[in-house]
Order: C-alpha cells, then structure tokens, then sequence
C-alpha cells in the first residue's frame, strides 16, 4: 500500500493514491482558515466510514438483503490536549430496502466493527466507539 501528499500552496496539498486517484487536503474551517480540502483528521473518520461500509455492505449481499440505500455516517469528538487523538466516535449505519431482517443488519455491522474493519480496529485503540443503526424509519442502539 502507497499514498504521499504533494503541496500545492500555502496549506493545501494533494494526496495521492497508489492508482493515481487524488483527494484535496487543507486546514481545518475550525481554525479560521478557508479549507482547500479534507483535514487529515476528516480524512481519517471518510476512512472509518469507508471501510466499515465495505464490509457491511459485502456482508449483507451475502445474507441476500435487498439493500436500496445505504449510508454510514461518523462523528467524532477529539482531545483538547495535543496530539488531539479522537477520543469518542459515533458511527451511524442507515439501512433502506425491501424487507431488511434487523438481524442481519446487527449482525453485518457487528462482523464489521469486531472481525473485518481495519480502520475500526486502529482507531478504537484511542477512541470509545458507539454504534448507531437505523433501518427503515426503526432505530436500533447498541454500545
């Protein structure tokens, strides 16, 4: 696995993938600044996201949901002490479809947080993660 991140100009910069696919990253609007582009941290939170979406959605094809709309939404609050590490995350999975069993859902996203997700496993070293599942207009909560 390869990136690097090539400045462009005051505190904007281009990160680069091994594919060649590239993401803006800037300066935070928090600090008062105009942002060029994704702060690192965002960056790290698109990951989460990313990666436990994969997994949910990998898993949940193979459960034969029929999946229509699907999006994982991820909050998170920082330390005020420098390194300002995440130190509590939420992430939200909404899950629309045709007859979708909770269970599976559960159970998807429970393989996710627990067995498959990379970025799930490195982050929760710092950070306590809350899960959040709302299907169909239902909520489920777990923690």
């Amino acid at each position: 696995m390869e990136a690097k991140v090539t400045w462009q100009k005051k505190m904007s910069f281009v990160g680069t993938g091994k594919f060649g696919l590239t993401v803006p990253i800037g300066t935070s609007i928090e600090n008062g600044e105009d942002s060029s582009g994704f702060s690192p941290m965002e960056l790290l939170l698109v990951g989460l996201a990313g990666c436990t979406a994969m997994d949910v959605i990998s898993i949940l094809e193979k459960k034969r949901q029929k999946v229509s709309r699907f999006e994982v939404r991820v909050n998170g609050e920082r330390a005020s002490e420098h390194p300002k590490v995440f130190t509590n995350i939420v992430v939200e999975y909404i899950v629309g479809g045709e007859s979708i069993d909770r269970a599976a859902v559960d159970r998807a996203v429970e393989l996710s947080e627990t067995k498959y997700c990379s970025a799930m496993a490195i982050i929760s070293k710092t950070a306590k993660i809350e899960r959040k599942i709302v299907i169909e207009g239902a909520e489920i909560a777990a923690q």
